[in-house]
């Protein structure tokens, strides 16, 4: 599970929030796909560029971060660096593609929980779920420990 940081939930929260106003949705398409709308959050490169980038390799986004290697060379690779410095894991990807976290989907109610991994509102939901979780999992601010 990622690490739980003030800059992860802030790029969930807002993909999710692009998503629900009506952000270009495709599931099928690297860039605008549920990885695809993050790491665009994340990196401020356009769905075009992160799907061009994608193609220089074959593979889904849960194959692109099995393949990764930060000294490969494929501009993919550079974007997935980027989206695990902000705390996510090569599973997070997976899991956000499929949106299938165990812990994620716990934080849904009993009748939500099946999500549909190519359905916009599901991935919504599940970005959401996934930044509340991390919020609640942030380190106490050291001052308040202090009290």
């Amino acid at each position: 599970m990622a690490q739980p940081t003030l800059e992860l939930i802030s790029a969930l929260r807002h993909t999710a929030a692009r998503l629900s106003s009506g952000g270009h949705y495709q599931w099928g398409h690297m860039g605008a796909c549920n990885c695809g709308h993050l790491a665009q959050t994340i990196t401020n490169v356009p769905k075009h560029a992160i799907h061009e980038w994608a193609l220089e390799r074959v593979g889904d986004w849960e194959t692109q971060a099995n393949q990764y290697c930060p000294a490969s060379g494929y501009r993919i690779d550079e974007v997935i660096s980027a989206m695990l410095a902000l705390g996510m894991t090569r599973r997070d990807i997976r899991n956000l593609e499929r949106l299938s976290d165990p812990r994620v989907l716990g934080r849904l109610r009993e009748g939500e929980r099946r999500l549909a991994r190519n359905r916009r509102e599901d991935v919504v939901r599940y970005m959401r779920a996934w930044a509340d979780l991390l919020e609640d999992e942030l380190p106490a601010p050291a001052f308040a420990e202090a009290a």
